[in-house]
């Protein structure tokens, strides 16, 4: 891959990893929020058994959000690691090269299409 894309693909990769990490820190706090830990806004109990379930609902529903961006940033991560190693774009089963399509629409992707799909 070129350097100059490289550069293009590593800026995108440290502009979706700076939102993402806003992302992460809302939501971290939404879920303590939510938690009834002391201090926060609904730390006193549901008045109605609906409301119970409303909030443990929205709480789980916020967590499994939160292990997935956090499983998102890991793939940025990897991804940056191998911009700095020069291994970006390479798929890191077969060691094709991974289309500009791809990495286009999914720029931490470690895998081309026909590994992805054999994963799957």
């Amino acid at each position: 891959m070129k350097k100059v894309d490289m550069r293009a693909y590593k800026e995108k990769l440290l502009d979706l990893r700076a939102r993402l990490r806003g992302d992460v820190s809302t939501m971290a706090k939404v879920a303590l929020r939510k938690s009834g830990m002391p201090g926060s806004e609904s730390s006193g109990m549901p008045i109605h058994m609906a409301e119970l379930g409303s909030d443990n609902f929205e709480q789980e529903f916020m967590l499994s959000l939160l292990a997935t961006e956090e499983d998102t940033l890991g793939l940025i991560e990897a991804a940056l690691e191998r911009v700095e190693d020069g291994d970006y774009g390479k798929c890191v089963e077969c060691g094709g090269v991974v289309a500009k399509t791809r990495l286009n629409a999914i720029p931490y992707t470690p895998v081309c299409i026909r590994c992805a799909e054999e994963l799957e």
